[in-house]
């Protein structure tokens, strides 16, 4: 099975890697709302930072459950 076709698994029967998933979507969209802008304050200078240091968060935990989850399906 290949890694995309792992994540779907996991989307569609994992309610804690789709939660984690629906999340860093969000953060994804405030960056690029924050990007869009011509300027960004110093307000959103930290907001930026705070966004990807939690998306960063987020991608590590999916990244772990994708493996745990891997890891399950090879045959001992």
């Amino acid at each position: 099975m290949s890694h995309d076709e792992l994540k779907e698994e996991l989307l569609t029967g994992d309610d804690e890697y789709r939660r984690l998933h629906d999340e860093h979507q969000e953060y994804e969209r405030r960056l690029e709302e924050l990007h869009q802008r011509t300027l960004l304050s110093q307000d959103d200078e930290f907001e930026e930072k705070r966004i990807k240091l939690h998306k960063l968060a987020l991608k590590d935990r999916m990244e772990m459950l994708l493996r745990r989850h891997t890891h399950e399906r090879v045959p001992a």
